[in-house]
């Protein structure tokens, strides 16, 4: 009996002892304060899993078709470039100055599976600066985004320039010309790496 006295007063003091930590302010949410070691460990590890288990019942339809590939590149010229980066090109001083740092997609699809990428696109992940694009955008583009992300890792800087030239879809084919999206400001694609 004793011992389970004790380890509740344990329980009971650290939690009390996380609310005032909480609620003190001490914690930096500064994007400039760096990793917080154990804190963005655990937040990674929780997303991944929480990606991995919503997931897991999608059924992706064919992708990869050059017109699917195509829709997908504008997409993500127009969107994602900015903060991920693409082949040959860095990720914006938006993208730099997020925390956490946006992933670098050419390196960490790899071994995402097509329905964990279009849940990220669809649903996008809370507190990281991913927004979601199922509210502004249809099942056939968010799946030609997706198919498009599973590309990158294979992808050359010429490539991605022939599927979307630097300027950007944005710019060639006004604002909202994508089948099932919704008009919205859109800011100049980032500067190829030289």
């Amino acid at each position: 009996m004793r011992t389970i006295v004790t380890l509740l007063v344990l329980a009971a003091v650290v939690f009390l002892g996380g609310y005032l930590y909480i609620n003190s302010g001490l914690y930096d949410v500064a994007a400039t304060s760096g990793s917080r070691g154990f804190v963005d460990q655990i937040a990674h590890r929780m997303s991944d899993n929480s990606v991995a288990h919503h997931a897991a019942g999608i059924k992706p339809p064919p992708l990869g078709d050059p017109a699917q590939l195509k829709a997908g590149a504008d997409h993500y010229q127009e969107m994602c470039v900015t903060c991920h980066g693409a082949p040959g090109i860095k990720m914006s001083e938006i993208g730099a100055g997020l925390n956490p740092s946006p992933p670098n997609l050419i390196r960490s699809t790899g071994d995402m599976s097509p329905a964990e990428v279009y849940w990220i696109v669809k649903n996008g992940i809370r507190m990281t600066g991913m927004p979601a694009f199922g509210p502004t955008h249809d099942e056939s583009a968010l799946w030609a985004i997706t198919a498009f992300v599973k590309q990158l890792p294979t992808m050359t800087p010429q490539q991605y320039q022939a599927l979307a030239p630097a300027h950007g879809a944005a710019e060639e084919h006004g604002h909202g010309d994508h089948p099932g999206e919704v008009p919205r400001n859109t800011a100049p694609a980032p500067k190829p790496d030289h």
